[in-house]
C-alpha cells in the first residue's frame, strides 16, 4: 500500500449517514489489463500521484503483447501491490471479480489500464462515500466534465442502454456504462457477480440497484481512445449489454 490517506473531511454524523474516517480509507484499484503494454506503465504512474493510501490490484487477462512482463517487473518494484494473470483470457467482468476477491480496502474502484479514465478524478468519486452519504458513486461522462469529442453513435448507443437500465432499475443515471464505479468494499464484495466480458457494466448497476444501496453520480472527465489507438469495445458488446440488462434485472 502507498502514501497517506486520502485528504477529505468527513462532516459530523447524520442520521443514516455512514462516514468513513479519512484517516482509515484505504482504496483498493481493481485495474483489469489486457494488451496495454503502450499505456500500462503511464495508469500505474497516474495511480500513484493519487494523494491517498491505495492497495493497487492488476489482474493481467492473457496478454499476448509483452504487458504481463512489465506488470511483473512492477510487481517486482513494489509498484503493484497484487498481481494475478489469467491463463486464459476470460474476459474483463472476470479479470474484475478475481481482483475483486483479493481486496481489501474499505471501498473499492475499477481502473481502466488505457488511459480513459484520469485517477485525479477520485476525489469527486471518493467524497460522497467518505463523507457517508453514498455506498456507491457512478463517474458520468456525459454531466459536463471535459471529453475528446469522438463517435456520435457511441454516445447515442450508451443513451439507450443507459436508459433501458434506467427503466428496469429505476436509477435515473446518466452513465450506466461508465468504467469508474466507486463502492464501499463491504458492499462490493457482498456481490453476486458472474459476468465474464463487457457484461459487467449493467450487471454490477442491477446488483447495486436491487440491493438498495445509495448511489451517487459525479460528473467525471474522459479521453476517449479510437480503434486505431486500441479502443476494443465494438457494436456486438453494445447488442450484448441488452441481454444482460434484461438478464440481471429480470432473470437473475
Amino acid at each position: 500500500m502507498s502514501t497517506p490517506p486520502y485528504a477529505i473531511n468527513a462532516p459530523p454524523r447524520m442520521q443514516g449517514w455512514t462516514p468513513i474516517d479519512p484517516r482509515d480509507l484505504v482504496l483498493s484499484v481493481l485495474i483489469p489489463v489486457y494488451n496495454e503494454r503502450a499505456t500500462i506503465e503511464t495508469i500505474i504512474a497516474q495511480v500513484h500521484a493519487v494523494p491517498v493510501r491505495k492497495q493497487i490490484i492488476c489482474v493481467d487477462d492473457c496478454s499476448r503483447d509483452g504487458t504481463v512482463e512489465i506488470l511483473r517487473a512492477m510487481k517486482a518494484a513494489g509498484r503493484i501491490d497484487h498481481l494475478v494473470v489469467h491463463d486464459v483470457n476470460r474476459g474483463k467482468g472476470a479479470a474484475i471479480r478475481t481482483a475483486l476477491a483479493a481486496s481489501t480496502g474499505n471501498v473499492v474502484i475499477v481502473q481502466d489500464a488505457d488511459l480513459e479514465y484520469d485517477p485525479t478524478d477520485w476525489a469527486a468519486l471518493l467524497e460522497p462515500i467518505v463523507d457517508g452519504r453514498a455506498d456507491a458513486v457512478f463517474g458520468s461522462r456525459f454531466l459536463g466534465g471535459p471529453h475528446r469529442v469522438l463517435y456520435f453513435w457511441h454516445s447515442v448507443g450508451n443513451t439507450v442502454l443507459t436508459t433501458f437500465s434506467n427503466m428496469l432499475t429505476n436509477l435515473n443515471l446518466t452513465d450506466m456504462e461508465t468504467c469508474y464505479k466507486a463502492i464501499r468494499g463491504d458492499v462490493a464484495r457482498s456481490l453476486v457477480l458472474t459476468s465474464n466480458r463487457f457484461g459487467f457494466e449493467p450487471e454490477v448497476t442491477a446488483r447495486l440497484a436491487k440491493a438498495n444501496v445509495r448511489i451517487f453520480e459525479v460528473p467525471i472527465s474522459y479521453s476517449g481512445r479510437t480503434y486505431a489507438e486500441g479502443k476494443k469495445i465494438g457494436w456486438r458488446d453494445g447488442v450484448a449489454a441488452i441481454w444482460h440488462i434484461i438478464k440481471f434485472n429480470l432473470a437473475s
